[in-house]
């Protein structure tokens, strides 16, 4: 690679570099948003949810990394023509493939990258946020006490907690027990602790006592204790028996036998979701070929690019938008798979075509044509 070709590589690298941090940190705040409810209501620490919106980064970054490749081409390479460096290079007897080659080099790197995102590190990372989210809200859902509040932890059980020590002892504590409407009762504590047990969650009570009213005689039976466990019962399902989304699955997964009954119902979206990932890592080489070739196919217009730089991106847009739908499609009827492939191929062949044919003569006619016009007008 020449020095002309290290430069505009360059150029290219730093403008992706800067759009991708920028729209991964907008997308990252927007998302992270949604989880503030889990520090107010459910008691996350600040460190598990840092950690729970980064497990989201490898899906913002597969679909960002197209667009701001795209974005980064398509502002270097139409600031290298207004500042008139690609017609020296063109002097110099440079072809539009080989201006376009610094440009084509980033977007198989970012391709490799997509890819293994795509194979790797999407699966793994999403399937660990899905994992800790359904952790969160559902197997510790009933066990985030909040002090001074009426907490219900489970269907019939509400507890109340005074304040909570930097132990994590509880102070302070009324539990009352309405499962069996025949039979409720209540307990006063002083002390008290959330365990995990073998048989699921368990509050232990320290020094209190337990009253039942008898509803035959009307009176209240109190037993006073030193230590007291309350079986909290089965709060959620065990993140082992939760089914997993085709987004948290491997390739092999994906094209695998069907575990269960719910994969055979879901087949249609486990194939759907692994052509897509086989496909949609090539984005990044369809809209930069779509972007040079916009730009540098075809005569030179010193009164500026608007019109191109337009239709290439009403162009990759259409481009980004088919391959979002032709997913759902793929889900509903299999048959439509050489669709998708299609979506992803054709672009990149179409317009690499137009790039290494040069100027057709027929655009040399047209430009020439509507010329004429503005020379007679002037």
């Amino acid at each position: 690679m020449g020095t002309l070709d290290r430069y505009v590589l360059r150029q290219v690298l730093i403008a992706t570099a800067l759009v991708a941090a920028t729209l991964t940190c907008a997308i990252w705040l927007t998302q992270s948003l949604r989880f503030v409810e889990l520090i107010v209501n459910r008691g996350l620490t600040i460190g598990t949810f840092f950690y729970l919106t980064m497990l989201l980064l490898p899906s913002f970054l597969w679909l960002l990394l197209p667009i701001s490749l795209f974005a980064a081409v398509l502002f270097t390479y139409l600031r290298l023509t207004t500042d008139s460096e690609l017609v020296v290079m063109r002097s110099f007897g440079r072809s539009p493939l080989q201006l376009a080659m610094p440009g084509l080099v980033l977007a198989g790197i970012v391709s490799a990258a997509c890819y293994a995102l795509a194979f790797y590190f999407l699966p793994i990372a999403y399937r660990d946020f899905k994992d800790l989210e359904f952790t969160v809200r559902n197997d510790f859902a009933g066990l985030m006490l909040r002090e001074g509040s009426f907490n219900p932890i489970a269907p019939g059980m509400t507890v109340y907690v005074r304040s909570r020590e930097a132990s994590g002892d509880l102070v302070g504590i009324l539990l009352h027990d309405n499962r069996k409407a025949d039979a409720p009762f209540t307990m006063v504590a002083e002390r008290g602790r959330l365990a995990i047990a073998d048989g699921g969650p368990r509050v232990v009570l320290v020094s209190g006592n337990r009253q039942e009213l008898e509803r035959a005689t009307g009176r209240v039976r109190i037993l006073y204790f030193d230590r007291y466990s309350v079986d909290i019962g089965k709060i959620g399902e065990r993140t082992a028996d939760r089914w997993r989304e085709p987004r948290e699955r491997f390739m092999h997964e994906l094209f695998g036998s069907a575990r269960d009954d719910t994969d055979r119902q879901n087949r249609g979206r486990l194939r759907a979701e692994g052509h897509n990932r086989l496909v949609a890592p090539l984005l990044p080489v369809s809209m930069t070929l779509v972007a040079i070739a916009a730009l540098l196919a075809g005569d030179h217009n010193r009164r500026g690019q608007n019109s191109r730089v337009l239709a290439a991106v009403v162009l990759a847009a259409l481009l980004q938008a088919s391959n979002l739908s032709m997913q759902n499609v793929v889900t509903k009827w299999p048959a439509a798979v050489p669709l998708l492939y299609a979506n992803g191929l054709l672009p990149m062949l179409l317009a690499g075509w137009w790039l290494s044919r040069g100027t057709p003569a027929w655009v040399s006619r047209l430009s020439a044509l509507a010329a004429v016009p503005r020379r007679a007008a002037a």
